[in-house]
């Protein structure tokens, strides 16, 4: 979250003149009978209208036929599909057909909304340029061509050269697009009088999600001063670009570059130097990982994880449950996570760039339904799946993977007799054998089974299997991961979703209650595509002692509210069950110890 408000007492001036904030009322809706939510068209303007009338929104002249249906656009209209245009032109009358009949569309702003505004121009296709063409002059195009030639363009071309490179670079309707997204622009003007987060009848919608920040900030923080700083941004990026300080054409992502160069002179108004200034102080903030726009969180870290910080936010907003959008769910099905506190609706509705279909959410009657855009019988959301490491080719459950492992047909492959592949014929996965040790014990078995009651999701799937002979336990091993040695060479990583010290933190007090004293940079593996934390190496694990290892320096650790219940849930009766028959009853009680010790710090 930006703390821009506290810049200065004109920047404060600025903000209340550009935006008036938005009541509160119209963020919180309560007694509402019916609430429609779809999310991510992205330009899919065909999948969205079926969607729409399948969900009995719309009719089929595209009216609004949803009487006093509240329809909620969780964010991202915009970008990679042709017809984004159409989008939000049937949005905006939507809007004012639906107030009559007593319903209401709420149209909440993503990240890619936010792209389009300051100017980050990378997702935008042909398409949707295309589509402002009619509105664009000559001279437009020849006033930003020679600014471009004279203030961008590295000399040695001619003129003619500099102009066919210029039409390719930015075509037909490019500058119409930019005027249309201005804070004055047709578009611009409409997204910015938009909220980022709505409350209806005890469920928050949201694009990204409910980071961190908003347990602080509350509704308000990020209604108000979220929008705000958006706004701020697009007005100043104008007065810039009116002096030629930037160009329609200079991306989001080269601003600040472009104003390293500006130098005050004294015939220079003060309006010009408050703009560059604004913009240098807002650019980053916007592109941050924790803003509710861009979050991750709820999608990839495990409930033990993100439990404590969704439910602080849950409770500082009024709200139950959170739907979001932005992170394609990787069956493009609609998915709970959390316990039922997180619905994620993302299911690539534009189906030529992410092989999905529109999905309309449908709260009605205390039941939550889900609406496909082909007409099929609605589904109640699917629980999120266990998903530790890619997995190759269709992704595939952890019980699949299990059984795979379970009853595959074994390829021994690589120089290492423990590397292997596992296959049914369609599906080959490849996997680590580790020879069992003692009698009836498979600490990496039990590592695997912990991690899933702590619902931890860090241990990929594991199970007991005889090869050759030799009794052990046979563990998938996913595609694409680094270890932690070679991510420190590498210094990756942070960017994760999932912010590496929580995971780490999630990571120790795991090898706290199973004893795993050995823990090494190679045992530490990262998926590549996430950052999700994956660990190995649990051969040694599960010992006898209550003791813990030096390793854990003093052995205090911070157990959030999700850690407590989680280690609380691990009854005698309940690991005696579990793991029964890969631990001797030693272990399962040093483990129960381990588990009250914890607890107790």
């Amino acid at each position: 979250m930006s703390t821009t408000l506290t810049k200065s007492g004109y920047l404060l001036l600025a903000l209340a003149a550009i935006v008036q904030p938005v009541a509160a009322d119209e963020w919180h809706y309560n007694d509402i009978d019916r609430v429609v939510a779809i999310s991510d068209i992205h330009g899919a303007y065909a999948a969205m209208i079926a969607t729409l009338q399948n969900a009995h929104v719309i009719d089929e002249t595209l009216g609004w036929s949803g009487a006093g249906t509240h329809l909620v656009i969780v964010g991202d209209i915009l970008d990679r599909g042709p017809d984004s245009r159409d989008v939000m032109d049937l949005l905006m009358r939507l809007e004012e057909e639906a107030v009559p009949a007593g319903g209401k569309v709420h149209v909440l702003i993503g990240n890619h909304e936010v792209m389009n505004l300051v100017g980050d121009m990378r997702y935008v296709s042909k398409s949707e340029y295309a589509a402002f063409a009619i509105d664009e002059t000559i001279a437009d195009r020849d006033r930003w061509f020679d600014a471009y030639r004279s203030l961008r363009e590295l000399p040695g071309q001619s003129v003619e050269e500099s102009r066919a490179a210029f039409d390719i670079k930015f075509p037909a309707g490019f500058f119409a697009q930019r005027s249309a997204f201005a804070a004055d622009g047709k578009y611009g003007k409409w997204l910015l009088s938009k909220p980022v987060m709505a409350v209806i009848n005890g469920t928050a919608f949201v694009h990204g999600g409910l980071s961190p920040g908003v347990a602080e900030t509350g509704l308000p923080g990020v209604n108000i001063e979220l929008v705000n700083d958006v706004s701020l941004y697009v007005r100043q990026l104008g007065v810039l670009i009116e002096e030629q300080l930037l160009l329609p054409t200079d991306g989001n992502a080269k601003h600040v570059a472009q104003l390293a160069r500006f130098s005050p002179l004294l015939a220079d108004r003060p309006a010009v130097i408050e703009a560059v200034s604004d913009i240098r102080q807002l650019n980053d903030p916007l592109f941050a990982i924790d803003s509710p726009h861009w979050y991750r969180g709820h999608s990839y870290c495990s409930e033990i994880i993100e439990g404590d910080r969704i439910q602080s936010a849950l409770q500082k907003i009024g709200a139950a449950r959170v739907v979001i959008g932005h992170t394609p769910t990787p069956s493009r099905r609609v998915l709970e996570r959390l316990g039922g506190r997180v619905i994620e609706i993302d299911t690539g509705m534009l189906s030529s760039y992410y092989k999905g279909s529109g999905n309309a959410l449908v709260m009605e009657n205390g039941s939550v339904l889900v609406i496909n855009e082909d007409g099929s019988e609605a589904v109640r959301p699917m629980p999120a799946p266990r998903q530790v490491g890619m997995r190759p080719g269709q992704p595939m459950l952890a019980e699949e993977i299990e059984e795979l492992l379970r009853t595959g047909e074994i390829i021994v492959g690589g120089e290492e007799e423990e590397h292997l592949s596992v296959t049914n014929g369609e599906q080959t996965i490849d996997a680590m054998f580790t020879q069992q040790l003692r009698v009836d014990i498979y600490p990496e078995v039990a590592a695997y089974r912990l991690d899933r009651l702590l619902k931890l999701d860090m241990v990929p799937v594991t199970v007991v299997r005889e090869i050759d002979g030799e009794k052990g336990s046979l563990q998938f091993v996913p595609v694409k991961w680094i270890d932690e040695a070679q991510r420190q060479v590498t210094r990756a990583g942070g960017g994760a979703w999932c912010p590496l010290p929580v995971q780490w933190t999630s990571m120790t007090i795991f090898d706290m209650l199973a004893a795993n004293n050995s823990r090494s940079a190679e045992t530490i593996r990262y998926n590549l595509s996430t950052w999700q934390l994956m660990l190995i190496g649990h051969a040694r694990a599960f010992t006898v002692s209550t003791s813990q290892s030096t390793r854990f320096k003093d052995g205090r650790v911070r157990l959030g509210r999700s850690w407590k219940a989680a280690l609380q849930s691990l009854e005698p009766e309940l690991l005696r069950e579990q793991l029964g028959d890969v631990l001797d009853k030693r272990r399962i009680r040093a483990l129960s110890k381990r588990r009250d010790l914890l607890l107790n710090e």
